[in-house]
């Protein structure tokens, strides 16, 4: 509760950082202080600005930063909202590091493995008849169509996103998708180096034995499935670099 005569906007809490960083700061605080949950409206850029006493450059600033992070969302015409968990902000962050080579590609692969372990396990043991249906769905997706590589890697970025939204915790989606921008370029380059049609057919099998084991329940069972495609993947990756012809 707030003491008697205080603002529910006011925080007199000291802050470090510019008037920037301060403003955020306290929107976040008021956030959290006011248990606002996904969508629910913030104050005008006006209120904020009059009872931080800070001007709405500065609001308008930090209002802007709060965006680009993805934890408020801002559209002409209507108040800003508290926004849903998005996990393109750390794919953009990933994407940064590899292209700057603080991350390495196999560094990628690596914690996607032991990550997608986890995630095929527990959404054998969680998923709804709904779920198994979509991952089987993006299975046969990606038989549907992989002779044309684009819609094969986007069934495929879709199976394994759609695993992770199985497993129940909502955490693991969100780091799944952080991948999404290193995956759009790694998936189709993965999909290049199997170059005959058998190939193609042992990986798209692979793909429906981890569906298959998910829609039946088989944690053990997904969890190897899973294993051995990663051990195919990280091969077909590895002979890709030693051949690039």
């Amino acid at each position: 509760m707030n003491p008697a005569g205080t603002s529910p906007l006011a925080d007199t809490s000291p802050l470090a950082g510019s008037l920037v960083d301060q403003t955020i700061a306290r929107i976040r605080s008021y956030i959290r202080a006011n248990d606002l949950t996904v969508g629910s409206p913030l104050p005008s850029e006006g209120t904020f600005a009059a009872e931080f006493g800070v001007s709405r450059a500065v609001m308008r600033e930090a209002f802007g930063a709060l965006a680009a992070l993805r934890q408020i969302d801002v559209a002409n015409g209507r108040r800003a909202r508290v926004a849903a968990l998005d996990g393109l902000v750390m794919a953009s962050s990933f994407d940064h590091g590899v292209a700057t080579s603080q991350i390495k590609v196999s560094d990628v692969w690596d914690v996607r493995r032991a990550l997608e372990l986890r995630t095929v396990e527990l959404a054998a043991l969680n998923r709804t008849d709904e779920q198994a249906a979509g991952i089987l769905a993006a299975v046969d997706e990606m038989s549907a169509s992989h002779n044309d590589p684009v819609r094969l890697a986007a069934a495929d970025i879709r199976l394994h996103q759609s695993i992770a939204m199985a497993s129940g915790n909502p955490l693991y989606l969100q780091i799944v998708r952080s991948f999404g921008l290193l995956m759009d370029v790694a998936v189709p380059k993965a999909w290049q180096t199997r170059q005959t049609e058998q190939e193609r057919i042992d990986m798209l099998n692979l793909h429906r034995e981890i569906a298959r084991t998910i829609a039946e329940g088989d944690a053990d069972a997904a969890v190897k499935a899973m294993d051995r495609h990663f051990d195919a993947s990280i091969g077909d990756m590895i002979k890709a670099q030693q051949d690039p012809a």
